[in-house]
């Protein structure tokens, strides 16, 4: 598969990013593709595919766009983000303010002037000079999207606002020139006014939409520049040298001093220091490092001097990566969505046969004025913009306040299905255990110590690499306990190890009754029992998610015994532990659990179990094959983040939910008033209210739960 980004400009409104999609889809090769009003950026997936082609296609459209060199520059990203997010919101500004200051002051004529006494025949040319006025420097863009969209053979939100303005502006330009020009008396009013005022109104409730946008996805601009914007390259001969992070190639050296954030992923070289780690692990405490230790870009360096050696580019960071995927995440679009995409691809088509049908039925009625205000007013709150903004402004907030958890959501579908879990499955080893094996209990034989136990074992498992022979080396460590050198080392897999200590033969075997048994000259010494640590946040993050009323089950590929005491140590019910299970097995286990389903894991092993369950979970110390088969990825440190990222994606699914009803009852309620006339003559204003109030409604929810969570992840630090 074949990977392209583009930026795209130009884009308006959420809507807009729909018709860039479908132009891109259009492409030959393209198998999926994405885009992000929040951010301009589109990703396309497919075989064989040319940039610049899907490049012109996307311009073709309407939306200017250029091809993306591969990897992100932190800084720019940010910049860019904030730029067209400001520029947007700039041009709705000016265009509200031009559109109110044509209205207002005409339309406080309009209907004072009869009072005022200066009402006169050249009253109507007034209010259609400004009108006309409104109509060009407000309705140009409207009216150029709309054109766009029609040459396409297509149509979108913009149509039906160039339609219901359009139809006041020309009605009442047919009754001016008839009634004026030609001395026919009509005797129907003329709505230039309200025109204008339409324009004017809707410009307010995109300004207002722009500027809420740009606060409910401020989330990945927070982590973009959590990347500094210059770094110290240092030369051979010590000086430094101030460059753009961006520029920053691998393999050169960086100095990074005291209360700065590391500028690009590296290795110490030189100096120690504390390093506050929590953008990507989630944990507040610094973490001492030293020579040889990973610094990752974006974290704050608290205490000490550091000079790293970059282990990659300015453009492949960490931060960079994590960008990517809330990017990634944010433009995607979870099935929910999809179903209102297709709602609104034939919404405006409806919406015009409707409008159509009701100016026929009022005009067969009698009634001219009335059929021409209701068509115009249908048009304009049928208006399907809310329904664009409801579930990308929820995802957009859920993924954004995801990162700056450490938390990585790859796509919307897998929030939106994290959302309705009802099987959590957890990989034993290295996921509800910290993969480290440790010395549990040693059980005696006769009249033997433990010193004398660890001591033998110890020094003939000394050699091996085996983790349970790393285990009980470590425990004689602990203990200060010497360890002799061991002669004639044999190790025999699934039997044990021997060897001569002190001259004695010593054996270390697999037993029944415990890990292994410790056999010298030919006597028991005694019996130790191996486990693997328990995260600490384990048995807390069970009892969390079976608060919510999910199934927890536990696979592993250790003995029963082991998984069962484990199990039991976290709270897992016995009947949901799957023991001594291959990665096939594995596999087959979780597709059988009831769905949707939530498989976690960190291994290779872990892989086709991670692909088999609606949402793979991958913890981020796990290899990369278990990453690239997960659609979350959680701090290493930090298994509680998968009851973290449920609740966080119930949320968001609550918000989108009721961000619909919002957006499809208010239009679907709204249509039947506007044609039967209930709104009266001033429908199409009351329409362009209520649309921006629908918009500004969807919106206010998703900060509601940006505030919502952002809340909740202060408290938890």
């Amino acid at each position: 598969m074949d990977q392209i980004e583009l930026q795209v400009d130009e884009m308006s409104c959420a809507a807009c990013s729909s018709a860039v999609e479908k132009a891109l889809n259009s492409v030959e090769g393209v198998e999926s593709s994405s885009v992000a009003f929040a951010t301009g950026r589109a990703s396309i997936s497919g075989i064989n595919l040319q940039g610049n082609a899907l490049a012109q296609a996307a311009t073709k459209a309407g939306y200017p766009s250029k091809v993306i060199d591969k990897g992100i520059d932190p800084t720019k990203l940010a910049t860019e983000i904030e730029a067209r997010q400001h520029k947007n919101a700039s041009q709705w500004k000016r265009r509200a303010i031009t559109g109110v200051a044509i209205w207002a002051p005409f339309e406080t004529l309009h209907w004072s002037a009869d009072s005022l006494g200066i009402s006169g025949p050249w009253m109507p040319w007034i209010m259609f000079a400004a009108s006309t006025t409104a109509m060009i420097l407000i309705g140009g863009g409207f009216f150029k999207s709309a054109l766009g969209a029609a040459r396409r053979l297509q149509t979108n939100m913009d149509t039906l606002i160039s339609i219901g303005a359009g139809a006041a502006y020309f009605f009442s330009l047919f009754i001016l020139i008839s009634e004026k020009l030609f001395d026919q008396e009509l005797g129907y009013p003329m709505y230039f006014m309200e025109a204008a005022a339409l324009l004017a109104i809707i410009s307010i409730g995109h300004w207002l939409e722009a500027t809420s946008t740009a606060k409910a996805g401020s989330a990945i601009r927070e982590l973009l520049k959590m990347q500094p914007d210059v770094a110290e390259q240092i030369s051979d001969d010590g000086k430094t040298t101030k460059i753009k992070t961006g520029e920053v190639q691998e393999g050169i050296r960086l100095l990074v001093r005291p209360g700065s954030r590391i500028p690009v992923d590296g290795v110490v070289v030189e100096g120690a220091s504390e390093v506050d780690e929590s953008i990507v692990t989630g944990e507040p405490l610094p973490v001492v490092k030293d020579i040889g230790d990973t610094l990752i870009a974006g974290s704050m360096n608290t205490t000490g001097q550091l000079i790293l050696k970059t282990t990659v580019d300015g453009r492949h960071t960490t931060i960079a990566r994590i960008a990517q995927l809330v990017t990634n995440a944010q433009s995607s679009k979870a099935g929910i969505q999809r179903m209102a995409d297709k709602v609104s691809s034939v919404f405006v088509p409806v919406v015009l046969f409707i409008a159509a049908i009701t100016v026929i039925a009022w005009i067969i009625a009698g009634d001219i004025e009335t059929g021409f205000v209701s068509g115009v007013t249908i048009l304009v709150i049928s208006c399907p913009c809310a329904l664009g903004l409801a579930t990308p402004m929820a995802v957009m907030v859920a993924a954004g306040e995801s990162s700056l958890r450490g938390i990585l959501v790859k796509d919307a579908g897998s929030l939106e299905i994290a959302g309705k879990i009802v099987t959590v499955v957890f990989d034993k080893t290295g996921t509800l255990t910290l993969g480290k094996p440790v010395v549990a209990t040693i059980e005696l034989e006769g009249n033997h110590e433990e010193e004398d136990v660890l001591r033998f074992a110890a020094a003939v498992e000394s050699p091996s690499e085996h983790p349970i022979a790393s285990a009980i080396v470590n425990e004689a460590v602990t203990r200060g306990i010497s360890i002799a050198q061991v002669q004639n080392f044999e190790a025999t897999a699934g039997v044990g190890v021997r060897g001569i200590v002190d001259k004695k033969k010593v054996e270390v075997l697999r037993d029944n009754a415990a890990t292994c048994k410790v056999v010298v000259d030919g006597i028991t010494l005694g019996r130790i029992s191996v486990t693997d640590e328990i995260r600490p946040q384990a048995k807390a993050t069970i009892q969390e998610l079976q608060s919510f009323g999910i199934e927890v089950h536990m696979l592993s590929g250790d003995r029963t015994e082991t998984a069962d005491s484990v199990a039991k140590d976290v709270g897992i019910k016995p009947e949901n532990v799957h023991a001594e299970a291959s990665p096939s097995d594995k596999s087959k286990i979780v597709a059988a659990l009831p769905r949707p389903s939530m498989m976690v894991g960190d291994g290779i092993n872990d892989a086709a179990a991670l692909a088999a369950s609606d949402v793979g979970v991958a913890i981020a110390s796990g290899t990369n094959v278990a990453m690239e088969s997960a659609s979350i990825i959680i701090p290493s440190n930090n298994i509680e983040a998968t009851a973290e990222s449920i609740h966080i994606a119930k949320d968001a699914l609550r918000t989108i939910k009721q961000n619909l009803v919002f957006a499809f009852m208010y239009n679907v309620a709204a249509i039947p008033l506007a044609a039967f006339g209930v709104l009266g003559q001033n429908g199409p204003l009351i329409a362009a209210a209520a649309m921006g109030l629908s918009d500004v409604t969807v919106i206010g929810n998703a900060i509601r739960l940006k505030h919502k969570l952002r809340k909740r992840r202060i408290k938890e630090q």
